[in-house]
């Protein structure tokens, strides 16, 4: 084998990509309250979902826990980026904990949009995966109003009280154009669906597709960086997958990464999800340099 069989490789890096703002503020939250209270401050469900990111904070001194109600009374309790229903700062209240609110401002304004179309009396289709706890949290805010609705497909099974007032959210992080289906196939079932005041989409969420979308279509693989359960990371390995990249796969570090896939690969893509730290990133690239 001489040299010249040698395919030319390279690595096309998206940008943006990474850490978010909100993501950036929560984890700051953490590190902040375990410098002013010390260990252990601890935070309900992950910070971010981020494995890694959990287990640094985990290693300084932060102690995860699925509800409130397994906090001690008298301790801080962080609430995640995603949000929380308005019973859970109820129950912190009536534990007597003190409590840290790290949610993503752009999450808040969706609860915000929530309760201010449940206050006038619309049925809310939340478009979003069910069991995602910003979904979950957004729904507190209006148990009786809203309709979760996973995708265009559930579309047509929609009940309202009265079809002339429907107004539509969504989840952050979620695909924009499987967003855009799913309102497009909402409008025809109710034709005087209302639309928040702005994109519920996150700009980071948008922007991130966007940078992958342009990339996507000239790669042989695309890898993003980021944990199974990042709504916003899984999105961008379909994103990359329909603007026609051969293969695309969601990693949570280089030692994830398949060697097998690298076979006849010429062009490689690479970015991470909005709850990525940027030495994960730095990891790949070595790997595939």
């Amino acid at each position: 084998m001489g040299p010249m069989t040698e395919p030319t490789r390279k690595v096309l890096l998206a940008k943006p990509r990474g850490y978010c703002a909100g993501v950036e503020r929560a984890v700051q939250a953490v590190e902040r309250a375990l410098e002013i209270y010390g260990s252990p401050v601890y935070v309900r469900k992950q910070i971010v979902h981020n494995t890694h990111v959990v287990r640094n904070l985990e290693k300084r001194g932060a102690i995860f826990v699925e509800e409130t109600e397994e906090v001690p009374e008298g301790s801080v309790v962080v609430f995640s980026a995603h949000g929380v229903a308005p019973q859970v700062r109820d129950d912190a209240r009536n534990q007597g904990l003190r409590t840290i609110d790290a949610t993503c401002p752009l999450v808040t304004k969706v609860h915000m949009e929530a309760r201010r179309f449940a206050a006038q009396g619309y049925d809310i289709l939340l478009i979003g995966h069910e069991g995602h706890e910003e979904v979950i949290g957004t729904t507190g805010e209006a148990p009786a109003n809203i309709h979760l609705v996973d995708g265009p497909g559930e579309s047509s099974s929609v009940e309202v009280r009265d079809p002339s007032k429907v107004a539509w959210l969504s989840q952050t992080t979620l695909s924009v154009d499987e967003t855009k289906e799913t309102v497009a196939a909402l409008r025809e079932q109710f034709p005087q669906l209302i639309d928040p005041p702005s994109d519920d989409i996150c700009y980071a969420t948008q922007n991130r597709q966007t940078a992958v979308k342009q990339i996507g279509r000239d790669c042989d693989l695309v890898i993003v960086v980021g944990s199974t359960n990042s709504s916003n990371s899984v999105r961008l390995v379909e994103v990359a997958r329909d603007a026609g990249a051969q293969a695309a796969y969601l990693v949570d570090d280089a030692s994830a990464v398949e060697p097998g896939w690298l076979d006849g690969v010429a062009t490689i893509g690479l970015t991470s999800g909005a709850s990525v730290p940027e030495d994960l990133v730095a990891g790949v690239l070595d790997r595939l340099a």
